[in-house]
């Protein structure tokens, strides 16, 4: 892993990070920050979980952020819901445009089914972890368990259905390519860099990814995402709603 912390007292201050295939990371991501994952590689996938850092049984919700939104994928405009009915972040910029939040996560028995058992006492880097695994590791830093994990989302991976309602991944992205989260409200962000459980590669993938915060822009009326249905509309008025309550919360201790 490389770490860039560029000067916080510039005018445009960055965090940027590298993270090679089958690795994993946290962090409590503020408010009017956002995260560009940008694929280093090409052919990446990231798997990812959101979680309210106040309150952990809140988590994100897959099946709530396609229905309010009519899509079965992710892609610009969207927003990633909470299973409270608020958006922890929106999605601001995607060059690839197709990301899944249906397929879930890769296991260790995925993992050893398609490239053979390896683990990290033999093997050291050229391991082959699994996502479940990694997400576990993460999770326990926060106290958080199996029991605590959601369908997560996975950036850089298009999922397709045949006739017969078989999925399978269709392709992942190029070199270079990215997406940008904008986050609406403080979220935990829990993510890995392990292959996408319907991965076919011959190889288990070695890929890398760049992760790089900075503060975004105040949101303008005409924003994509807010605009982008009248439920995102109503998401960010329950974020309006509780950030209240905070700032209330907030002035009344001592």
């Amino acid at each position: 892993m490389t770490l860039d912390v560029i000067n916080p007292n510039a005018a445009e201050c960055r965090y940027q990070t590298t993270l090679n295939s089958g690795q994993h990371w946290s962090l409590l991501v503020r408010r009017d920050i956002q995260m560009t994952l940008t694929d280093l590689s090409g052919g990446s996938n990231v798997g990812m979980l959101l979680y309210n850092p106040t309150q952990l049984s809140e988590k994100y919700n897959a099946p709530d952020t396609l229905k309010c939104q009519h899509t079965f994928k992710l892609t610009r405009g969207h927003c990633l819901y909470s299973d409270m009915g608020r958006i922890f972040c929106s999605i601001i910029e995607d060059t690839f445009g197709w990301h899944d939040t249906v397929c879930g996560n890769s296991h260790s028995s995925h993992i050893q089914a398609r490239w053979g058992a390896r683990n990290y006492q033999q093997d050291r880097n050229d391991w082959h972890q699994n996502g479940y695994d990694s997400f576990l590791v993460e999770l326990a830093k926060y106290n958080l368990t199996r029991r605590d994990m959601a369908a997560n989302l996975n950036w850089f991976s298009e999922v397709g259905a045949s006739d017969d309602g078989q999925l399978a991944l269709k392709r992942h992205s190029k070199k270079d390519d990215r997406v940008t989260l904008r986050f609406e409200m403080d979220t935990l962000v829990v993510l890995h860099t392990c292959p996408h459980p319907l991965s076919e590669a011959g190889h288990y993938p070695r890929t890398s990814v760049q992760l790089e915060l900075m503060q975004s822009q105040p949101m303008a009326a005409d924003d994509p995402c807010l605009n982008y249905c009248q439920e995102n509309q109503r998401g960010f008025e329950n974020n309006s709603l509780y950030h209240f309550g905070l700032q209330t919360l907030y002035r009344s201790m001592p």
